[in-house]
């Protein structure tokens, strides 16, 4: 079968296309790989930089959408079954091995683009809203980096579980129609978005970082929220815990991979919980560039220099 081997730590311009052999597994589930979904940890790793750290050369590949081609028995899962999968390695390949427990049917409605655009977002949304962020109904939540995967997946999430306004911060105007188009109420420019915002806000999501963070403190309501996800901005910022003290709010950090890894089931609870707004179409991922498998460097590329919206996938 073909895969992509990062077989150097050179970034993303040094991974290959390769031939090996085809992945089986009595205890896995074998999945007819149709689109795999492209994460900045990919990215990381092409470089070494990521805390996962496989001995090279290695597979890349987290996120998966295909068919089953064979299923342990008692797994729940048929020969031809269309799913979603985290296998967590092993996915830039025409056929990959998977756990049961971390695949799941796809409705109908669902394509394989988007299957392969929803589990590590909309779980990590639902995760930091709903378990972290402890979202009730009728609040405001502001969305930083709204145009991308996480910040698309967070909008959705937000509305489906009951926030009742969901700002969406964007770097540019084209960005901010791909946050309204995915379910904001309006968006506002990361440039200025303090004032543009005010004091308005019960949860931040933020997935950037940088040198926005303390202005999103000040867009907080007392008893608000900051839900650190991620840096992408690459500065790891610092808070002044004052401002936490003066205004009742509090800065909680979102490490879902920490979490749900070590507790099976807990992502089943999540696809559950979210299942009939999967189907409903109230969760809909926003699927960004599309390349085929052998352009790789590329769909990396796209992410590590910032032009991606929506999720990038890879199609076999």
């Amino acid at each position: 079968m073909r895969a992509i081997h990062i077989s150097s730590l050179d970034g993303p311009e040094a991974v290959e296309l390769v031939e090996i052999p085809d992945a089986t597994g009595d205890e896995q589930v074998v999945i007819d790989v149709r689109a795999i979904g492209v994460a900045f940890p990919e990215v990381l790793q092409s470089r070494g930089l990521y805390q996962l750290k496989p001995e090279l050369p290695f597979v890349p590949g987290a996120e998966v959408a295909g068919v089953v081609a064979s299923a342990p028995e008692g797994s729940g899962l048929s020969v031809g079954d269309r799913v979603a999968s985290l296998p967590m390695l092993g996915g830039f390949a025409e056929k990959v091995l998977a756990q049961p427990h971390l695949t799941f049917r796809l409705p109908d409605s669902v394509s394989f683009e988007e299957g392969a655009s929803f589990l590590f977002n909309y779980c990590t949304s639902h995760f930091a809203l709903v378990d972290r962020g402890h979202l009730l109904a009728g609040e405001t939540v502001l969305v930083h980096g709204a145009a991308g995967g996480i910040g698309t997946s967070a909008i959705q999430v937000a509305k489906a579980f009951g926030a009742g306004r969901v700002i969406g911060v964007t770097s540019t105007e084209d960005k901010g129609e791909i946050a309204v188009t995915a379910g904001a109420d309006e968006f506002v420019l990361a440039d200025g978005f303090k004032d543009a915002v005010g004091q308005s806000v019960d949860i931040v999501v933020d997935p950037v970082g940088g040198d926005r963070f303390t202005d999103s403190l000040r867009t907080l309501r007392p008893h608000g929220r900051l839900l650190v996800i991620g840096f992408t901005a690459g500065d790891i910022p610092t808070v002044k815990v004052n401002r936490l003290l003066l205004n009742n709010i509090s800065v909680t950090g979102v490490g879902w991979g920490a979490y749900a890894m070590p507790r099976p089931g807990y992502i089943g609870t999540q696809w559950e919980a979210m299942l009939p707004h999967l189907s409903s179409g109230a969760l809909k991922p926003v699927v960004g560039p599309s390349f085929p498998l052998d352009r790789a460097a590329e769909a990396l590329l796209c992410l590590e220099q910032r032009r991606a919206t929506g999720k990038v996938v890879l199609t076999t």
